[in-house]
């Protein structure tokens, strides 16, 4: 059957300036740190488009339980089994619809996954599907087979970042998207705001909150005023010099590591001793309690302390100047070509004070003997910085923060260190293989690979420049009801709001 075609409402400039005194009660405005330059939904695993897409517009087929312990929760999917060692099939929810109207199936599913594999678009999703063989089929409307190769023992986990469309949804990026969430786009004013208004057909229980407004502010400490003055009721971020208010400012659990990537195909970086001056040469304990928060830890891994596999045995590398430029001296005796210029490419915006710390960073690499220059770039144009195919010119190394909220490597491993992984600097027949045994096994051997690797990594490849993960605060006004939680930094369902 042929599906509707999806129109948005007419985009009315003087919308956007309505606050939500003009506004129903059963209304919020929520103000975020960027604008979004996209919202597709095979792009809601980055955090200014997830806060709007995920779970609210578009829906996955499971679901991390983040405010208890129930681990995978249904969505989309009802229940799913083991089918044979290579084989998940998963049994999806009857009468469920689009906001289109038309019905849901294991067609849209198959669609959905070979969406973000096209060539056409370069969706975000996919990067965590890197390095595993997967083919969905559609047994029936209702039941759908995943075959992969290797064998995928937390696939359940990894449906929880596949958002679903309709089977007919363009292979290109889409403005108008169409999910079978609680919400559906009703305006984006480019630049200003964007609206989402509860749908009465949904197949779950209807949330409290009737529609939705997300403004945009760059300033942590504007966004905070707005919920104070009544202008907003949620800024998921705000810097801790702003959160003072014990009645409305949350701290909340950060999945999101700061880091610098270093590319090791490209000149002088792919010396380990260049690599390990850069890490010598910038003081963590110095940000802490100044630009970043009181509870930010300097890290030495890419992901979280909770993650599977976690190494304690690694330490943090202590700020030593003096030994970093000792090394870029004894690399430059050999030839190696340690006075290259090169940029640090930071996200403005990316998260409170981040102008400020890649500032400091980039002072502190020149200090230590570095031709270091900062340029701090959009969110569009950061990405062109971050993902294969790299920038070509001036050599440079990119400031970002990774997030891996659901507790395995395997979502942050192949596409960060992998040979061929779409974010990776690391091109090592070790990482790789270690990557691909990890991926594939099971219990106790799986974390022991995955804590192999994450020694590997810090110790003898010095992959990159570890920065901090990350702690997080938000301020919510106190006409609503609504707790971050570690999943906040990446998505805002508002279906967990309440109204007082």
């Amino acid at each position: 059957m042929k599906r509707g075609k999806y129109l948005a409402a007419t985009l009315l400039a003087a919308a956007a300036m309505a606050g939500p005194a003009m506004a129903q009660d059963s209304e919020v405005t929520i103000v975020l740190s960027e604008e979004l330059d996209l919202i597709d939904p095979c792009m809601a695993t980055r955090s200014n488009i997830g806060r709007v897409v995920l779970q609210n517009i578009s829906e996955t087929l499971t679901e991390l339980d983040v405010r208890g312990d129930g681990g995978v929760m249904p969505r989309l999917a009802e229940s799913w089994e083991l089918v044979d060692e290579n084989t998940w099939r998963f049994m999806l929810r009857d009468g469920v619809t689009f906001s289109d109207g038309t019905a849901f199936d294991a067609g849209d599913v198959v669609h959905s996954f070979e969406r973000t594999q096209s060539d056409a678009n370069s969706c975000e999703i996919s990067r965590y599907y890197e390095g595993i063989d997967m083919q969905l089929t559609a047994v029936d409307d209702l039941t759908l087979d995943i075959r992969t190769d290797p064998a995928q023992p937390i696939m359940p986990l990894l449906m929880t970042l596949l958002t679903i469309v309709p089977s007919e949804t363009s292979m290109e990026f889409t403005r108008d998207p169409i999910g079978t969430g609680p919400y559906q786009l009703t305006e984006w004013n480019v630049g200003q705001s964007i609206r989402l208004e509860r749908r009465d057909d949904y197949w779950g229980e209807a949330s409290d909150v009737s529609a939705a407004t997300y403004v945009f502010r760059s300033e942590p400490s504007v966004r905070a005023a707005m919920v104070q003055t009544g202008e907003a009721h949620i800024a998921p971020s705000i810097s801790a010099l702003e959160a003072t208010n014990p009645a409305t400012d949350f701290s909340y659990p950060n999945s999101e590591t700061t880091y610098l990537r270093i590319d090791q195909m490209t000149a002088p970086f792919g010396d380990v001793r260049v690599r390990q001056a850069l890490n010598m040469a910038i003081d963590r304990e110095a940000f802490i309690g100044t630009i970043l928060p009181d509870g930010s830890i300097p890290a030495v891994a890419v992901v979280p302390p909770t993650t599977l596999g976690w190494n304690g045995d690694l330490t943090t590398v202590d700020y030593d100047p003096e030994g970093a430029r000792a090394l870029l001296a004894e690399a430059k005796a050999d030839g190696v070509a340690v006075d290259t210029e090169f940029m640090v490419v930071g996200r403005i915006g990316n998260f409170p004070g981040a102008t400020e710390l890649y500032e400091a960073i980039t002072a502190m690499l020149t200090e230590a003997g570095f031709n270091a220059k900062l340029q701090m770039v959009e969110v569009a144009e950061h990405e062109q910085f971050y993902s294969r195919p790299y920038v070509e010119g001036t050599p440079y190394l990119i400031g970002a923060q990774h997030d891996n909220s659901r507790g395995d490597p395997v979502f942050s491993m192949y596409f960060k260190y992998h040979s061929e992984g779409r974010q990776s600097g690391v091109y090592d027949e070790r990482v790789d293989a270690l990557i691909d045994q990890a991926t594939a096994a099971t219990g106790d051997e799986r974390e022991a690979l995955w804590s192999e690797l994450f020694a590997l990594l810090h110790d003898e490849i010095v992959s990159d420049v570890l920065l901090f993960h990350m702690v997080g605060f938000a301020r919510v006004s106190e006409s609503i009801s609504f707790t971050p939680t570690i999943a906040t930094n990446s998505s805002l369902q508002l279906s967990e709001i309440g109204l007082e």
